[in-house]
């Protein structure tokens, strides 16, 4: 089983969205880089749920529930599908994430724009010792 980030500004799909929902298609995604890291997605995979905007926090799980596709709407993007797993019991901030200097070189401390990225199995590690789930 591998671990994913994903953004999400919560103005337009939250996790509580999500968790209404039960499952969604995670589209919207075009940076190369991003769509990269839903190719790689498989079903079963963890995916570590960032609210964007004011918040800048983690905020939940989602499990992958299908393989990744092509985004029939958009020719650039690949889609997959995600189910809610639960809310963090503490969100993690991406302050405090930085402050531990424990991912200076992950994606989402470098590259603050990518939307989605594979995360390291150390990350999902830090944010069970933080409390988050």
């Amino acid at each position: 089983m591998a671990y994913f980030l994903a953004k999400t500004d919560p103005d337009t799909y939250s996790l509580e969205d999500l968790k209404r929902d039960g499952k969604t298609e995670w589209d919207g995604v075009r940076n190369p880089a991003a769509v990269n890291a839903i190719k790689e997605m498989k079903p079963g995979d963890t995916v570590i749920i960032y609210h964007t905007g004011d918040e800048k926090a983690v905020v939940g799980l989602a499990k992958v529930v299908s393989e990744p596709r092509p985004d029939p709407k958009d020719d650039r993007s690949w889609v997959a599908d995600f189910e809610y797993v639960q809310q963090a019991k503490k969100p993690i901030t991406l302050r405090e994430i930085k402050d531990s200097h424990e991912f200076d070189d992950w994606a989402l401390v470098r590259m603050g724009r990518l939307s989605t990225m594979s995360a390291p199995d150390k990350f999902w590690d830090w944010l069970q010792k933080q409390g988050a789930f």
